[in-house]
């Protein structure tokens, strides 16, 4: 079992859960709106309502949407397809179950909701700024349970965002909550249950033998709120919900095919080097096999990107990988896009417009289609997947992206310089703290961002709760960590460049602070 008690002990502030358990629409807080519609609807409104979820238009999801006239998608776009695909497939399932003559196995406003929450928690800068926030927070804030964007997602649904009538969080409903719980453990999950079950996605066993958790979606603070939404939908432990896992399909299929459009109109995708990788292990699909694991490691000669994909999926999912699906995939991706799509650069014309479309359309009309329920027999696949035929061809156009954008030089120099930037504001902030004589000028929003922090260390069950100093250590962390997390890339920026002293950015914050 997860870390977390369903009786507060007594003198704790946290409130009581009325009849949670097996109730999907319950919530922590008695709510009047649910008089007026269905509870789902509710949460749907009040997250596409958020400033968080506005914030997002301006937020990374690959390159900087800072960076003038950049023709990519950001973290707003991808949700809004992201929420499509997910509907999408939350009616098929539903069609398909009533044609067999069963009920609805999902939730279709449900699904709609946690994809639109699904991204709420990323911090400026995307991925890079997710990764640097965490290494700040663990190394030089002292947090145990770092910086991680699925698990800030959940914290700003259940802590920082408000509403009027509850005392913070949108207090949205347990389906909900767990839905958005893409990796629904905190950092401190036991041992023993991941032994019992099997590591999932998110969870990694060290040579050594221990687990280590790369991917959560609750820090320790937020980890009784997450126990008691699961409790309400009846999750498996460690399992998403129906509606999560759909989620995170819908998820997956957006990534896989926008960064195609993003960066096929960018004129990024080199049309050269992928054909050139492609034909490389194409060619000698036999030969690549034979060869050993340490001389594909070191190889650099075109196809051994491809065929070091090929044997991470086999060691990572032995339960759907297969060799023949894997050489499909490849002459698919390879036909379809790098041979027809690529091959004609985009030139803005209709034409070019239309054979993209087409290419985005097919793609993700094939992989919606694939979807299907699976009895939880791995811990590693969840109850709602991809066939083994669209799983790999999601795999492989995921490499196309990873390998022809995310590796390039260019891209690499401003995510160091962008690093930099959250890790001055961070320093700067906490400096600012630790001024006795300034620290009252410190930002309103990041004082009050600490004490709630402060009182959600203060509520932890005693076996858990901190000492009153380090509670005030922590509190201060997070509450740093919050705030930076919560900022827009431009507004990233001009706090950097403030707390530098740039004379001409003393006006751009404004009441951003």
């Amino acid at each position: 079992m997860l870390h977390h008690e369903t009786t507060p002990p007594a003198g704790d502030a946290r409130p009581a859960v009325d009849g949670i358990i097996g109730n999907p629409a319950s919530r922590i807080h008695p709510d009047h709106d649910d008089a007026r519609a269905d509870p789902w609807s509710i949460d749907l409104e009040r997250i596409q309502f958020s400033p968080y979820f506005s914030r997002l238009s301006a937020v990374t999801q690959v390159v900087s949407p800072s960076i003038g006239a950049a023709p990519v998608h950001n973290r707003l776009t991808h949700t809004l397809k992201v929420s499509a695909i997910a509907r999408v497939v939350a009616l098929q399932l539903n069609t398909r179950s009533r044609e067999a003559g069963e009920g609805d196995v999902c939730n279709a406003t449900v699904v709609e909701a946690a994809a639109y929450a699904h991204d709420l928690g990323h911090p400026p800068f995307g991925h890079l700024g997710e990764s640097t926030l965490d290494r700040l927070a663990r190394d030089e804030l002292g947090l145990a349970d770092g910086f991680e964007g699925n698990a800030q997602t959940y914290r700003i649904l259940t802590a920082l965002d408000v509403i009027e009538n509850a005392p913070r969080g949108l207090n949205l409903t347990a389906a909900v909550r767990a839905a958005s719980a893409k990796y629904p453990w905190a950092p401190s999950v036991e041992a023993a249950e991941v032994e019992r079950i099997g590591p999932p996605r998110g969870i990694r066993r060290s040579p050594d033998g221990a687990y280590r958790v790369h991917k959560y979606s609750a820090y320790d603070l937020d980890l009784d709120d997450l126990a008691a939404a699961r409790e309400g939908v009846d999750a498996e432990p460690l399992r998403q919900s129906i509606e999560g896992a759909v989620m995170d399909l819908a998820d997956d299929i957006a990534y896989s095919v926008h960064d195609v459009d993003d960066f096929y109109r960018a004129g990024i995708l080199d049309h050269a080097p992928i054909a050139a990788e492609f034909r490389g292990w194409l060619d000698d699909v036999l030969e690549w096999r034979e060869r050993d694991d340490a001389e594909v490691r070191a190889e650099l000669m075109p196809g051994a990107g491809l065929e070091r994909l090929r044997r991470k999926m086999r060691r990572d999912d032995p339960w759907i990988a297969d060799d023949e699906a894997f050489l499909a995939a490849v002459s698919d991706v390879d036909a379809e896009m790098v041979t027809d799509l690529l091959a004609r650069p985009f030139d803005g014309s209709l034409t070019a417009e239309r054979r993209l479309a087409s290419f985005t359309d097919r793609w993700i009309r094939r992989f919606q289609e694939s979807a299907r329920l699976r009895p939880l027999d791995t811990p590693r696949a969840g109850p709602v997947v991809l066939s083994p035929w669209a799983w790999h061809h999601v795999e492989v156009l995921k490499f196309v992206h990873k390998r022809f954008v995310l590796s390039r030089p260019d891209l690499a120099i401003q995510q160091r310089g962008m690093s930099r930037i959250l890790a001055r504001s961070v320093r700067a902030l906490g400096e600012w703290l630790d001024d006795d004589l300034d620290r009252a000028r410190t930002p309103r929003r990041l004082r009050e961002l600490i004490a709630l922090a402060r009182e959600q260390y203060a509520a932890l069950p005693t076996e858990r709760r901190p000492s009153d100093a380090e509670t005030e250590r922590l509190a201060r962390s997070r509450g740093i960590v919050d705030y930076v997390a919560s900022l827009t890339d431009s507004q990233a920026f001009a706090l950097s460049e403030a707390i530098s002293g740039r004379a001409d950015r003393l006006w751009a914050l404004g009441q951003r602070l």
